[in-house]
């Protein structure tokens, strides 16, 4: 691996997303949010001038990263996009933009990057097998397991699995797999949220966290025996905990982070709590990455109603986080 620059400024990639959604116009946030980092907005050039009325410096990747700025690093649209209407044509463009945000910053030519949403449905109708972010990263960066975790109001909530219909969830949640998740949780808390030792809420899967078996046995048989051996190697976890009381603001003022056995069992709390300002964070990788905690809104794409709250919120805390990595 190549070694990192030496910058006084972080510099951050941000994907604009599908380009029928809301991601580029609310990139439009981003030259008016006089944010601390340089800002390389990957994208089509025309397609940004289009929905955010915006003229757009063109990223020169040779500078020296010494002042905050927002410019676009063009990637040509395969056919013109229209707001609302999806067009499974795009999809590589799509993937192209997230590759090209995903080696920049293995090359140490970004600092951090931040994503717009995308819509996983359109590109598989294109014949491309996507189940998420999450995993393509894992896959461009041959990262073995990452986690998804979320951030905002006031909650950190990761999650055992991720996008997996309900009925394959139980399967999925092994011994090992489980102990891996826990342990880069407990690693990412520590050395990118400054953390010493984090204590950690485990969530049951089951109603009641199984109710003694009655429930269900993945709690005994699975989820406590992880956590016994994690806790002898220092670990600060919880038992599993019933998840309709563990959303409780006197429980949680004792833990850092809560690791939830499934994506809707977890997720609707911490987007309640924020508001539209959530940020997806991607634990794991050799790369910093955040996102937004939306989807791709095309029913309000091109109208100027979205909210911009999560984008820039997922940029400062990419920001944090690339400048917490450079000093560690």
């Amino acid at each position: 691996m190549s070694t990192p620059r030496a910058s006084s400024i972080a510099t951050i990639a941000v994907t604009a997303g599908e380009p029928a959604g809301v991601g580029p116009e609310i990139c439009a946030a981003l030259v008016d949010a006089a944010l601390p980092a340089r800002i390389v907005v990957i994208a089509d050039r025309e397609l940004l001038r289009e929905r955010t009325q915006r003229a757009w410096l063109d990223f020169q990747g040779g500078c020296a990263a010494t002042a905050a700025s927002v410019s676009v690093l063009h990637v040509p649209l395969a056919v013109p996009a229209v707001a609302g209407k999806l067009d499974a044509a795009n999809s590589r463009y799509v993937l192209r933009t997230l590759g090209i945000a995903t080696d920049g910053c293995s090359d140490h030519l970004f600092d951090a990057m931040a994503t717009a949403p995308v819509h996983k449905g359109v590109i598989n109708d294109a014949g491309i097998a996507f189940t998420g972010h999450t995993e393509f990263l894992a896959e461009r960066t041959h990262t073995p397991q990452v986690v998804m975790m979320l951030v905002g109001g006031g909650l950190r909530v990761a999650l055992a699995t991720t996008h997996l219909a309900l009925k394959d969830v139980a399967a999925h949640i092994t011994r090992a797999g489980l102990a891996q998740t826990l342990r880069i949780l407990h690693h990412d808390l520590q050395q990118h949220f400054g953390i010493a030792a984090p204590r950690i809420a485990v969530a049951g899967l089951n109603p009641h966290a199984g109710e003694s078996g009655y429930m269900g046995r993945e709690e005994i048989e699975i989820i406590a025996p992880v956590v016994h051996e994690l806790r002898s190697a220092g670990l600060n976890l919880s038992d599993p905990l019933p998840a309709d009381t563990l959303f409780n603001p006197d429980r949680l003022k004792h833990y850092d982070a809560v690791l939830a056995m499934y994506h809707d069992q977890g997720l609707p709390v911490l987007k309640y709590a924020s508001f539209g300002a959530g940020v997806n964070v991607t634990l794991g990788l050799p790369i910093i990455r955040t996102s937004v905690d939306h989807g791709t809104a095309l029913d309000i794409a091109g109208t100027g109603k979205a909210d911009t709250g999560s984008l820039i919120a997922a940029v400062k805390l990419a920001i944090e986080l690339a400048h917490a990595r450079a000093h560690a």
